[in-house]
């Protein structure tokens, strides 16, 4: 009786390496079959090594689903957090949005697989990373008040515009120009996303 070939042996890792290695594979299995089909040994055979090489990474199936919605929570807090403008930016808050859409659509395309989890959430996506996200969308969606109302007096109008509605517009049109460069990144790319703020922008009044 003939006997099984054996896998090859998989290249020895730093546990650090092996532990991205195993995350950035699991956001692939994720987006391509979504939530259910995530299992050890799925990531097992998602990088052509057997399952202790898994277990030696991670203990469980839970540990690693904290550990990739901790990786990325921090990711995508990051960028946020580099594209927002801060008050000396505001000197000249048109040209500022522009530069906080554009760098946030580019940091998107970036990452597509890691914000898919953001924007694009799948179908039994936990509910524990819905809240989070929700939770990140209010926090900055205060800032963003902040900001706008600070951009407005640097700017001079346009007069009675509602900043808290507006704060939230933006939050919305950052979120769903991310949207749709993952969909279609080669027609909505982040060129194409900064012209139309630089438009938009250019259409307000000032006082």
């Amino acid at each position: 009786m003939a006997s099984r070939p054996r896998r090859p042996y998989a290249p020895r890792m730093a546990v650090e390496d092996r532990r991205e290695q195993l995350l950035d594979a699991a956001l692939d299995i994720i987006a391509r079959d979504g939530w259910t089909a995530l299992t050890m040994e799925a990531l097992a055979r998602e990088i052509d090594v057997t399952r202790p090489v898994v277990y030696s990474a991670f203990r469980d199936l839970s540990a690693v689903l904290a550990a990739l919605f901790n990786r990325q929570e921090h990711r995508a807090r990051s960028v946020v957090d580099q594209a927002l403008p801060t008050r000396e930016d505001l000197a000249d808050p048109d040209a500022a949005l522009v530069r906080a859409v554009t760098r946030f659509v580019e940091a998107v395309a970036e990452d597509p697989r890691g914000w898919r989890l953001v924007l694009l959430p799948p179908d039994g996506t936990p509910s524990a990373i819905r809240h989070v996200v929700e939770r990140n969308r209010r926090t900055y969606a205060e800032r963003i008040t902040e900001l706008v109302a600070w951009g407005l007096e640097q700017r001079g109008g346009p007069a009675g515009l509602d900043v808290e509605l507006a704060a939230h517009s933006i939050l919305a049109m950052g979120e769903e120009a991310g949207r749709l460069l993952l969909v279609d990144p080669e027609r909505y790319s982040p060129a194409r996303m900064e012209q139309f703020v630089r438009t938009v922008m250019g259409a307000l009044a000032r006082e």
